[in-house]
């Protein structure tokens, strides 16, 4: 293959990749949405102790109509293998609406609305994940049930860590910029550079 075929052969591949990429599925309630989310009854202690069950911890995602980092964090977060992969091993998600209104069960016990659980859990922004480990399955309250939460949009590299740092038991160890920092050296120690990840 001459040298004018391979160009053309090369810009036509990428342009059909670029081409056959979807576009995050936007529902009618201005959420995005994504097959691995859970079909849940809503119940935050149950999902944890289902997921539990399971060997795997639960996601409370929180969302927002409208907001373009939760649109960045499906168009690029979750368009990488690496991190819907390890998400769905070791996590259940459940997603939320900021300014819903379909009723929620706290781990309490407590019922209110999305909105209410919201501001209860001192949810601001969005994205905002809140992660529950396994090991806090049948805790009382979010204090005991929570192990980190990634408030806003974190890039990939950063987002896949916070999973890693949940899932691994770090959390109970030494703070995420700590966990991070070493991830980094132990990075820099390969040859590779986090920055292009």
């Amino acid at each position: 293959m001459d040298r004018r075929a391979f160009l053309a052969a090369t810009a036509f591949g990428l342009a059909a990749a670029q081409a056959g990429r979807a576009e995050p599925v936007l529902r009618d309630d201005g959420l995005h949405d994504q097959p691995f989310f859970l079909d849940s009854f809503l119940e935050m202690g149950p999902d944890l102790e289902d997921a539990a069950a399971q060997g795997r911890g639960l996601i409370v995602l929180f969302e927002q109509r409208g907001c373009p980092y939760c649109r960045e964090l499906h168009a690029v977060n979750f368009e990488r293998a690496e991190i819907t992969d390890y998400l769905t091993a070791h996590f259940d998600v459940v997603q939320l609406d900021l300014w819903g209104s379909r009723a929620v069960v706290d781990f309490d016990g407590e019922e209110l609305e999305e909105r209410e659980l919201a501001r209860k859990w001192f949810v601001n922004f969005t994205p905002t994940q809140v992660i529950f480990p396994a090991a806090n399955a049948g805790a009382a309250d979010l204090r005991d049930a929570e192990a980190f939460r990634m408030p806003g949009y974190f890039k990939p590299f950063h987002h896949l860590s916070g999973l890693e740092y949940v899932a691994t038991g770090e959390y109970l160890n030494q703070p995420f910029q700590r966990y991070l920092q070493d991830k980094f050296a132990a990075l820099a120690e390969q040859g590779i550079d986090p920055d292009v990840w």
